[in-house]
C-alpha cells in the first residue's frame, strides 16, 4: 500500500512532456490570455451582428484603432515606470492646434515635425518635474493637461482650424498593397517598439525602473533618463496621434483628443500591464487597443444608444480586469 503511495506521488510529481510545458507557459502569458478574450469578444459580435466580420468593417476597426493605438505605445512606456500621463488627451488637442497654425506658414512635412516636436518637449517638462524633483506623476500630469486645454482655446480662438491643406490627408487614404496607410504606420511603431522594450538595454531599464527603482539606482543605471524619456515619448506619440485625426477630418478642434487618457489608459491596463510598474508589454497594449474598438465598433452596429456605451464599455472593461485576476491569482498557486 506504502509502495503505491510512493508511485503515485511520484508520478504526480513528474514533470509534464514537452508540449504539455510548452502549453502552460503559453496559457500563463498574459497576452495569449488576453488574445483568447479578444477571439472570444470578435466571435460573439460577429454572431451579433453579420456586418461584423465583413473586410469593410475590419479595416473600419484597423482604422479606429490607429490614434487611441498610438497614444497607447506612450502610456505603456509611462506606467511601465510605475508613472501616469493625464495628460495625452490635452496635449493632442495643443499639438493639434500648433499643426493647424504651423500648416498655415510652413510645408506639412516640417508642421509634423514642429508639432511632434512641441508634444515632446511638453512631456520633457512633466518628465523632469516628476523624474528629477520626484513630484507626483499623477498631480503634474493632471496640471499640465489643464494648461494644455487652456493654451489649445487661447490658440485657437476657441475655434476650430479647418484651413487643412488636403495634401495632408494623404498619409490617412493611400493604401499600400490594399492596406491604409496610416494602420501600416501603427503597426510599424508598435514593431519598433516591442524591439526596443524587449531587446534593448534602455527598454530593460524601463523594467527595472518600474520594477525597483532603487535597486536599478543602485545597479548603476540611468534612472533619471529613463524616467524623463517614457514622458518625451508619450507627449510626442500623441501629436503623432492628433495628426492622423485632423488628417481624417481636415480641422482642428481644441477640444480635440477629450478624455483620450482615459481609452489609452484602459486599453494599457486591460492589455496587462500594472499601474504600479515593471509589469506589461506592447503586445499586450495592442491587444488592449484592439478590444476596445472592437467593443465600440460592435456597439454601433448593434445601435446601442452611445449614452449607454460608455455603461457597457466600462462593465466589459472591470469584468474581464476581474476575470484576469482571478485568473493569473490561480495561475500563480
Amino acid at each position: 500500500m506504502a509502495d503505491h503511495t510512493i508511485a503515485d506521488a511520484r508520478m504526480e510529481r513528474r514533470p509534464a512532456g514537452p508540449i504539455a510545458g510548452m502549453g502552460g507557459r503559453l496559457a500563463r502569458r498574459l497576452e495569449v490570455r488576453m488574445l483568447v478574450l479578444a477571439l472570444i469578444i470578435a466571435a460573439a459580435l460577429s454572431v451579433m451582428s453579420p456586418y461584423f466580420l465583413t473586410w469593410t468593417n475590419v479595416f473600419n476597426i484597423l482604422d479606429q484603432s490607429v490614434v487611441i493605438g498610438l497614444v497607447a505605445i506612450g502610456m505603456t512606456f509611462v506606467i511601465l515606470t510605475g508613472g501616469i500621463d493625464l495628460s495625452v488627451g490635452s496635449v493632442a488637442g495643443l499639438t493639434g492646434i500648433v499643426l493647424g497654425l504651423l500648416l498655415k506658414e510652413v510645408p506639412i512635412p516640417l508642421a509634423i515635425l514642429g508639432a511632434v516636436g512641441v508634444g515632446g518637449l511638453i512631456g520633457l517638462f512633466s518628465g523632469i518635474l516628476v523624474g528629477y524633483f520626484g513630484l507626483a506623476a499623477f498631480v503634474v500630469t493632471l496640471g499640465v493637461m489643464a494648461i494644455g486645454r487652456s493654451l489649445s482655446y487661447i490658440l485657437s480662438g476657441q475655434t476650430a482650424i479647418s484651413s487643412i491643406p488636403s495634401d495632408l490627408s494623404n498619409i490617412v487614404y493611400t493604401t499600400v498593397l490594399g492596406v491604409p496607410t496610416n494602420v501600416i504606420f501603427l503597426a510599424a511603431m508598435y514593431l519598433l517598439a516591442f524591439l526596443y522594450l524587449t531587446y534593448t538595454k534602455g527598454g530593460r531599464t524601463i523594467y527595472a525602473v518600474g520594477s525597483n527603482r532603487e535597486a536599478a539606482r543602485a545597479a548603476g543605471l540611468n534612472v533619471l533618463f529613463y524616467s524623463v524619456l517614457p514622458y518625451v515619448i508619450s507627449g510626442a506619440f500623441a501629436a503623432v496621434a492628433i495628426t492622423f485625426s485632423i488628417a481624417q477630418l481636415l480641422s482642428a478642434d481644441p477640444l480635440a483628443g477629450n478624455l483620450m487618457e482615459l481609452d489609452a489608459i484602459a486599453a494599457v491596463v486591460i492589455g496587462g500591464a500594472s499601474l504600479y510598474g515593471g509589469r506589461g508589454s506592447i503586445i499586450g497594449t495592442l491587444i488592449g487597443v484592439l478590444i476596445m474598438v472592437m467593443i465600440r465598433n460592435g456597439l454601433n452596429l448593434l445601435g446601442v444608444s452611445p449614452f449607454w456605451q460608455g455603461s457597457a464599455i466600462g462593465g466589459i472593461i472591470i469584468f474581464a480586469l476581474l476575470v484576469e485576476r482571478l485568473v493569473s491569482t490561480r495561475a500563480a498557486r
